[in-house]
C-alpha cells in the first residue's frame, strides 16, 4: 500500500524532490507547493463546504484544464453570494439593482467574511490537519482579513519570489458560475511511485468566464497603469495561452457571458482610468476590449514578468514578453471582431 506523502520522512521526502525536479524539469520548491496546493483544495471539497465554493483564476487554468504551463501559488476561491448574504438579495439575484444596494451587500461581505472564514473555513482545514498528521500555520491575512495563508515547513526554497506559503483567496460578490466539479492532481505524481499524493474534486469555474474575467483585469490596467502587486503580468501570459484554446472561441462566441462579467465587475468593481472617467466594462465586452499597455505600464509589466522567469513559475522555453504582448494584440482585435459579429 502506497505512503502517504505527508507521513514520509524529511530526507524521503527531500530526496524525492529532488528526483522528480530533474525527471520533469521544474524546480523542486514549486512541486512541494503544488503538493500543499491540491492538499488544501482536498481539505475543502472533503467538507461541508463543498458546494459552495468555487475554485478559479490562473490556478485553475494549470491545475485542472492544463492551459498554462506556469505555477499558480494562490488559490482564488468564490464563497456563493446567495449564501454569505442571502438576506440581502431580492429574489436570489445576485446582481444589485442600485449603486446604494451594492454598498450595502459589499459592506456586510466585507463585515461577514472574516467571520465566516474563520468560523467555518479554519476549522475545517485545521481538522484535516489533525486527521493526516500535518504540521502547517495559518492565519487571517489581507487589508480586509479576506485571505487565509497557509504557511507550511519546506525542504526545497527558491529565489525568494515563491514563499513557502500558500494564499488562499475568498470573494463573496459572485455565485462563481457557470462551474462544475473537475478532478485535481499533484504535478509530482506521475513522476513518483509507491507513494500516495493528495487529490481533490473542486467545483471549477468555466474557462470561458475566467477568460473574461482577466481579460477586462487587463483592461482596466491598460487604462489605468497602476500594477497591482507581483506577478500581475500572469493575465496577460494566461491570455495567451486561453487562446491556443477552443476556450477563447467559445468566450468570444458567448456574448451573454461576457455581459454577464461586465454587469458583475461595473457593479461590484467599478474604476476610473488616469483622468478620472469612470472604466466601461460593457465597451471592454462589446468590441473595445484593450489587452496592450504603453510606456511605463509596459515596462513595470515587463520586469513583473521577467521576474516570474526568473524563479522557474513559467516551465521551460516560455515565450518572451514581446511575444506575449504580440499574441494578447491579436487576442484584443480577434475578441473585437467576433463580439461585433455576436
Amino acid at each position: 500500500m502506497a505512503e502517504s506523502w505527508f507521513l514520509l520522512n524529511q530526507r524521503d521526502q527531500f530526496e524525492a524532490l529532488t528526483y522528480a525536479s530533474s525527471r520533469s524539469g521544474r524546480p523542486a520548491h514549486l512541486l512541494e507547493k503544488d503538493i500543499w496546493v491540491v492538499w488544501v483544495l482536498s481539505a475543502l471539497y472533503a467538507s461541508d463546504l463543498a458546494n459552495t465554493l468555487t475554485f478559479k483564476g490562473g490556478t485553475s487554468l494549470s491545475k485542472v484544464y492544463r492551459i498554462i504551463d506556469r505555477f499558480s501559488e494562490d488559490v482564488d476561491l468564490t464563497y456563493d453570494i446567495r449564501e454569505l448574504v442571502a438576506d440581502l438579495l431580492p429574489q436570489g439575484n445576485p446582481i444589485p439593482a442600485t449603486s446604494s444596494q451594492e454598498k450595502k451587500i459589499s459592506s456586510a461581505v466585507r463585515n461577514r467574511l472574516p467571520c465566516w472564514i474563520e468560523a467555518k473555513v479554519k476549522p475545517v482545514i485545521e481538522t484535516a490537519m489533525a486527521q493526516a498528521g500535518i504540521e502547517a500555520n495559518l492565519t487571517l491575512s489581507g487589508q480586509e482579513n479576506d485571505k487565509l495563508i497557509l504557511a507550511y515547513p519546506a525542504n526545497k526554497t527558491g529565489s525568494g519570489y515563491s514563499v513557502p506559503t500558500i494564499q488562499l483567496e475568498f470573494g463573496a460578490r459572485a455565485t462563481g458560475e457557470p462551474h462544475r466539479a473537475q478532478t485535481v492532481t499533484c504535478d509530482i505524481a506521475s513522476e513518483i511511485d509507491g507513494v500516495a499524493f493528495p487529490t481533490a474534486k473542486p467545483l471549477v469555474m468555466a474557462a470561458e468566464r475566467t477568460f473574461w474575467e482577466k481579460a477586462t483585469a487587463a483592461h482596466v490596467y491598460c487604462l489605468q497603469g497602476r500594477l497591482r502587486g507581483e506577478r500581475y503580468s500572469r493575465h496577460w501570459y494566461d491570455l495567451a495561452a486561453i487562446a491556443n484554446t477552443t476556450h477563447f472561441a467559445d468566450a468570444c462566441a458567448s456574448p451573454a457571458l461576457a455581459r454577464a462579467v461586465a454587469e458583475h465587475k461595473s457593479m461590484f468593481f467599478a474604476e476610473k482610468d488616469k483622468t478620472g472617467n469612470k472604466i466601461d466594462y460593457f465597451a471592454a465586452t462589446s468590441g473595445q476590449l484593450q489587452l496592450i499597455p504603453t510606456g511605463e505600464s509596459r515596462a513595470a509589466l515587463e520586469r513583473d514578468y521577467a521576474a516570474m522567469l526568473e524563479d522557474g513559475l513559467l516551465a521551460l522555453n516560455q515565450p518572451n514578453f514581446a511575444e506575449i504582448m504580440a499574441q494578447c494584440h491579436a487576442i484584443q482585435d480577434k475578441a473585437n471582431r467576433q463580439v461585433l459579429i455576436n
